[in-house]
């Protein structure tokens, strides 16, 4: 019994010689046969292997890559392929006296004065190297040093105030700028670091606050349209920004924003309330202020801290301390807060999705400095104690700050699943169509030819183009918009298939197998699809295979033309449409290469696999090999 198993799925691989027989003709099953036809062929197993990988990699990934479909960061747009980003010089880590960070680069000061700048510190579309420190600074050694979107200042320890990176909206220079409060008169002769409290800068804006309480603002007032009103403010302790306000702190613990009213709800502790961040502080004295892009953060001297503004991912969520421990320091990220206590623990709260939030609260730490998306603590001897945070972006980012990588991911499966259910659609239909016609003939093939010839003639790309377009129309969800679009797809491929199983069915439906079920009675719609249709089901398979790649092309086709999947929801073909200029093409070639990549590998692999196919399961073919 068992040796007759091992025959049937096997083959003729262990039966005796017959007597009087050499040479026995080797048997195998026609299953062993295909995968032997099929393997042969090192391109097909390469090509297999690799369209296994990109199944596994856009089903499984999104699992361990969230995305949050909304998320847009203007700091970090266009930002390069690269893994440094939270890495600090080696020269700084054992000595660190300041670190600062705004967007895709940080800045950073030792205690011998050397200035350090990391990150995606290259501007590819002017042509600007952030890490090349003007020499002043590199000769002098440097007192102060902050870092702006796309600009970086420096007080040198002989009191000269130095900048470089774009100065385009006045971050710094002395040259008349339009619609820019101009950077004052006074920095053009040196100022002593000993008479300044802090250098501060934000969104195309700069701050210098002096000991004696002079703070001076200035750069693009468009942006901030509080900064002329506060630029030659006295009595300040602390200046700080978000992405549209200036905020100053006094000198006799109030908060000011000028005449804008920006803050008018907090978060304490105890929840949140709608009320203006002024008037909860009446009464208390705040020490520090740290910002995100929409928020502020003020430290009280009993150890309170209050978050106010336009809350998200978690920014309000101030930790819990334990009895007896207060916060005495704060800082802020572009969308998270960091704070060190009493107790030498740092914490950090708000948004999470790099890891910038998971400091460990260990005892050893005197201050915590936040990066745009990291953090970082160091002890009493300014050696670092631990830095999480974001690395980088594997694929670099868009022009709309999301990381590419993730976008392709999701992207991918997006575009695997609508190729998917198109080709499922299309498949069942030509099934139906093609069988019925061939098996029956006569009037009904007649019929369906004649639907069939109809919706060939359609011009698929346009006619799919104008069903898109009309859905815009109608208030559907994002959701239900992609599940017509696969039925679209699938509903305009079907012709070609339909003929193909036509035409097989009609050699299949006269040969011996047919007649004698026809014989013995079995019905007409059984002889046709339980009988006929398995015959034939590998000229399907190998077909809706090479459909497979076909569907995958035209919706990114859709996708690319504006007409498929819109924004923000990715699928690689609307991902490349996001290249379609010139400027992208020529300076962010991340955007569009790893998308065309992905997308032309999976064609590629589908229409290998589907040859192979087609080649191991037609006998013909295999006898000229």
């Amino acid at each position: 019994m068992i040796r007759w198993l091992k025959r049937a799925f096997t083959g003729k691989k262990d039966l005796p010689a017959l007597q009087g027989q050499e040479d026995v003709e080797k048997i195998e099953s026609p299953s062993k046969l295909l995968m032997q036809a099929f393997f042969s062929k090192k391109t097909a197993l390469v090509a297999l292997v690799l369209l296994i990988g990109i199944f596994l990699f856009v089903f499984i990934a999104p699992v361990f890559v969230p995305m949050d479909v909304n998320y847009t960061d203007p700091l970090q747009q266009n930002v390069a392929p690269n893994y440094s980003m939270r890495s600090l010089p080696r020269a700084l880590q054992n000595s660190v006296i300041s670190i600062d960070g705004f967007s895709g680069f940080s800045v950073g000061l030792n205690a011998d004065g050397e200035a350090f700048v990391w990150g995606n510190a290259v501007d590819r579309l002017n042509k600007r190297n952030m890490k090349e420190i003007p020499k002043e600074v590199q000769a002098e050694g440097g007192a102060f040093l902050a870092a702006g979107k796309d600009h970086i200042l420096a007080l040198t320890k002989a009191g000269k105030l130095v900048g470089w990176g774009d100065k385009s909206c006045g971050q710094y220079g002395f040259e008349p700028v339009l619609n820019a409060v101009a950077m004052p008169e006074i920095f053009k002769e040196n100022i002593p670091p000993e008479n300044v409290r802090s250098l501060v800068c934000g969104y195309q804006t700069s701050a210098l606050v002096k000991t004696d309480g002079q703070a001076y603002l200035w750069g693009n007032q468009n942006a901030v349209k509080n900064l002329a009103e506060l630029s030659y403010l006295t009595g300040v302790k602390q200046i700080a920004f978000t992405n549209s306000a200036a905020i100053a702190l006094l000198e006799n613990g109030e908060i000011t924003t000028g005449a804008e009213t920006v803050f008018t709800s907090i978060s304490t502790l105890q929840g949140t309330q709608n009320i203006p961040l002024t008037a909860y502080l009446v009464g208390r004295n705040a020490m520090q202020i740290a910002t995100t892009n929409k928020c502020v953060a003020v430290l009280t001297e009993t150890g309170e801290v209050i978050v106010s503004g336009v809350f998200e991912n978690g920014e309000n969520q101030i930790p819990t301390l334990r009895a007896g421990e207060r916060f005495v320091s704060i800082d802020g990220g572009t969308r998270h807060f960091v704070g060190v206590t009493n107790l030498g623990n740092a914490y950090a709260w708000g948004h999470n999705a790099y890891g910038q939030c998971e400091l460990k609260a260990d005892g050893k730490t005197a201050r915590v400095f936040a990066g745009a998306l990291q953090s970082y603590a160091v002890d009493e001897q300014g050696k670092l104690v631990q830095s999480v945070g974001l690395k980088g972006y594997i694929m670099g980012t868009d022009g709309r700050g999301r990381d590419v990588f993730a976008r392709i991911v999701h992207g991918g499966k997006m575009t695997m699943t609508i190729g998917a259910v198109a080709v499922l659609v299309s498949s069942v239909i030509a099934i139906l169509v093609g069988c019925v016609a061939g098996f029956f003939g006569g009037f009904v093939d007649v019929i369906l030819m004649r639907i069939t010839e109809i919706f060939s003639s359609i011009p698929f790309l346009p006619f799919a183009m104008l069903l898109s377009q009309i859905i815009k129309y109608y208030n559907v969800t994002e959701t239900t918009r992609i599940f017509i679009i696969m039925l679209i797809l699938g509903a305009l491929s079907w012709p070609g298939l339909a003929r193909m199983i036509r035409a097989q069915v009609l050699a299949e439906r006269e040969k011996e197998y047919t007649q004698a079920a026809r014989a013995i009675g079995v019905k007409e719609s059984s002889i046709a699809f339980k009988h006929v249709l398995p015959n034939i089901f590998s000229v399907i398979l190998v077909s809706m295979t090479l459909d497979f790649a076909g569907c995958l092309l035209t919706e990114s086709s859709l996708s690319y033309l504006g007409f498929g999947v819109q924004q923000p929801q990715p699928t690689w073909g609307n991902m490349l449409n996001g290249c379609n200029n010139s400027t992208v093409i020529q300076n962010y070639w991340w955007q569009w290469l790893f998308p065309a990549l992905f997308l032309s590998l999976a064609t590629i692999s589908i229409n290998v696999v589907g040859d192979a196919l087609r080649d191991a399961l037609d006998p013909k073919s295999n006898a000229h090999k």
